[in-house]
């Protein structure tokens, strides 16, 4: 469901064939490269297998490209690290980028061994590491084996990445990140761009205050530091604490010039052309139904069933999208194409559409950063209907159930795509109103305490989950897929014997059932300090695990991030011998609050029917590190709770 497509993939528009190579090239750096000397090696006590001696990164923004210089040198300690040298590796994309590599090779005891060689032993590759995504990005990978190395070798290793991309209009960025394990024998960041470009820069905790000088006619920022060591992030903690040790270098003056410069390649490619058939699906749509709501769902389930997913980030594929035609026709699209042929179709319905950028998995904290256009992943469509708006992601599969049963969305920030600019929109996030899995198990103890129960649990799925479930039920064999169902059940119930396993699609309500029926063995054991038979539910707790404790060091006092919007619910029932009389439970009622989870527990008898319930839900998507010894406290007596059902003396 979730595509990291667009400018992860590094690939853009146009280049200019004089830049773009399908090979390195090989020799020295350029003369505006400072190269470093050889630093000393960190101390080896307690240091890993493979050292870093030097972490070297130098960018220069020029209206000729921006070029990335990199070079890293490691030091072999022992044995262990051999390994980790089986070759090295730069991946560029041909059709925006040009590498130069300077330097491969072993120094032993003061002498070097050149592995480089001019390239004559170099392997480029065409590998599509993401083939099995449905990702073709036509990224190319030169790679050369490490021969020989030995315990003691330095491997020094330098190349650099120049890329120019007319699509963002001479806009430059870059992101520089203290990665390394244990100590760096040095540590150096230097970037430079004219004095007459207007650029922005800012690091977060934990990278030091850089250097900002003049130097003929460039302004110069480096970060220089020996035996430097890189800060550990807080665990448990959101995205945006855990962004230490980074700079950012961004020649965008707001997130307004990103929308802008993008809006133009989507509104065009979003056109239709003449007799176009999805003019005609459109048609089809309105004719069909006569809410603007149905209408914009209908178009939604046309984008995401009858087009596969497919990114094609190759030429012109990184940045701009095929035409909303073009991927009709071909049936598949990446996010990109589905999301202007889902704006087409909005379009001819009269339903106010325009696309939107977001970062699956880093929008916590994208206002804190600087802009730019690699800070997003995915494109998708905002709607507004009635006043409200909604966000229609092409790329998800077997959305049912209407366009108000859609899941909140969880990217935190997107940027809209207009003419004049548009800048970051927060997106809410409001916890969700009814659970996503629904767990019940029904036991039938009324023959007595000694007799097996028959046995009856059903899951019930809402939502996401529903239609994941829905997914895998329509694409697998049923004998296969109740096969990995019985399982997978009897991993965690193991007291039940299943003897059939069915399932059912409820697509009106974006639900999915399954039902397992079986024998469990109910284990009704003496008491001697009671004097009574009792069964004690396995099971037991809310399900909610303790948070981690943190070491000193930055952002230690941040927040910690919850399950968020975690909502559960659990019921157990047993059917009592006696119509229930004389029988008693022990188990949790009520309501609390446990390190941001909303906890809602029953434990009653009905009639001949004893009942357990357990509902958990998360309220926010993060706590105060402050509350999480009294959370975990909390936390650990949920997990110690004890269910009982007692037998009449």
């Amino acid at each position: 469901m979730y595509r990291t497509t667009l400018v992860a993939i590094a690939a853009a528009a146009w280049f200019s064939p004089a830049l773009a190579a399908d090979r390195p090239s090989f020799g020295p750096p350029a003369a505006w490269v400072a190269v470093a000397e050889i630093p000393q090696t960190p101390p080896e006590d307690g240091g890993a297998a493979v050292q870093v001696v030097l972490d070297d990164n130098q960018t220069r923004f020029s209206s000729d490209g921006d070029s990335y210089y990199n070079r890293r040198i490691y030091r072999v300690t022992r044995s262990e690290g051999l390994t980790g040298f089986q070759s090295r590796n730069v991946t560029w994309d041909p059709a925006v980028e040009q590498v130069a590599w300077h330097t491969l090779r072993i120094v032993r005891d003061g002498k070097t061994i050149d592995l480089l060689k001019g390239g004559k032993d170099l392997l480029v590759l065409r590998r599509e590491t993401n083939l099995e995504r449905a990702m073709l990005d036509g990224r190319l990978t030169a790679s050369r084996q490490i021969e020989g190395l030995q315990v003691g070798d330095l491997v020094d290793m330098a190349w650099t990445i120049t890329r120019r991309d007319p699509i963002v209009e001479g806009h430059s960025y870059d992101y520089e990140r203290m990665q390394f394990p244990g100590a760096a024998g040095r540590y150096r960041v230097r970037v430079s761009w004219p004095q007459d470009k207007a650029v922005r820069w800012q690091g977060t905790e934990g990278f030091g205050e850089p250097k900002v000088a003049s130097q003929g006619g460039w302004t110069v920022l480096e970060r220089d530091q020996a035996l430097a060591t890189a800060p550990k992030p807080p665990l448990g903690a959101p995205l945006r604490f855990q962004r230490l040790g980074d700079l950012e270098v961004s020649s965008y003056a707001a997130w307004g010039e990103v929308s802008r410069i993008m809006h133009p390649h989507f509104a065009k490619a979003a056109t239709l052309g003449p007799g176009s058939d999805v003019k005609a699906q459109a048609a089809a749509i309105a004719a069909a139904h006569k809410e603007p709501k149905d209408r914009a769902f209908a178009a939604l389930q046309l984008v995401e069933d009858q087009t596969r997913y497919l990114f094609l980030g190759m030429g012109e594929g990184g940045y701009v999208p095929a035409t909303a035609d073009e991927t009709w026709q071909r049936r598949f699209g990446d996010c990109k194409g589905k999301t202007v042929l889902l704006l087409a179709l909005l379009k001819e319905l009269g339903i106010e559409a325009e696309p939107a950028l977001v970062s699956l998995g880093g929008g916590d904290g994208m206002d804190e950063r600087l802009p730019s256009l690699s800070a997003f992943n995915h494109v998708l469509v905002r709607a507004v209907i009635g006043g409200k708006t909604y966000w229609l992601d092409g790329t998800r599969t077997g959305d049912r159930g209407g366009i108000d049963t859609l899941p909140a969305p969880g990217w935190r920030w997107a940027l809209p795509l207009r003419a004049d600019g548009a800048e970051l929109e927060r997106v809410v996030e409001p916890p969700p109103s009814r659970p996503q899995i629904v767990a019940e198990i029904h036991l039938d103890a009324s023959k007595g305490l000694s007799e097996a129960a028959p046995a009856r649990v059903e899951l019930r799925m809402h939502g996401d989950a529903a239609a994941g479930f829905r997914q895998v039920a329509a694409r697998a064999p049923k004998a296969d897929l109740e096969r990995t169902f019985r399982q997978a059940f009897s991993a965690s119930y193991s007291w039940i014997a299943l003897d059939s396993v069915r399932w059912d699609s409820q697509p009106g309500d974006n639900s999915f059932t399954l039902v397992m029926t079986g024998t469990a063995e109910v284990d009704w054991r003496e008491n001697p300090d009671l004097g009574v038979r009792e069964f004690k539910l396995p099971g037991t707790g809310g399900g909610v695990t303790a948070y981690p404790r943190r070491e000193p060091g930055p952002n230690r006092d941040a927040p910690y991030a919850v399950a968020y919007p975690t909502f559960r619910e659990s019921v157990t029932e047993v059917v009592l011998p006696g119509g229930g009389r004389g029988f008693t439970i022990r188990g949790p009622n009520g309501e609390q609050t446990i390190g941001g989870y909303e906890v809602r527990q029953s434990s009653l008898i009905e009639g001949e029917v004893a009942r357990f319930s357990t509902q958990v839900r998360a309220m926010a998507p993060e706590i105060p590190a402050a509350d999480i010894e009294a959370a975990n406290r909390g936390l650990r007596a949920l997990a110690a709770q004890e269910y009982f059902v007692r037998a009449p003396k």
